[in-house]
């Protein structure tokens, strides 16, 4: 049980990681500290499309890593 969940948490450390680096950019300035950004960054706006599924994504691997992770934790004190 402990090996298939820490290879459980392993692939899905991956995923997450992947999921991160996909998510589209969200201020198309290089510099957040510029002030011409600085409108941009405090603004907010409902994500849409593919936005919208990978930020749903993300924090639906996350709460899985987290309870997988917890598990482990609680398996390796016993």
């Amino acid at each position: 049980m402990y090996n298939l969940l820490l290879t459980l948490l392993l692939v899905l450390s991956a995923l997450l990681v992947i999921a991160i680096f996909m998510q589209p950019q969200k201020n198309p300035s290089s510099n957040v500290f510029d002030s011409s950004g600085s409108e941009a960054l405090f603004e907010r706006r409902k994500a849409r499309g593919f936005e919208a599924f990978m930020q749903r994504l993300t924090g639906i691997l996350v709460f899985f890593w987290l309870a997988i992770a917890l598990a482990l934790a609680i398996l390796s004190s016993q």
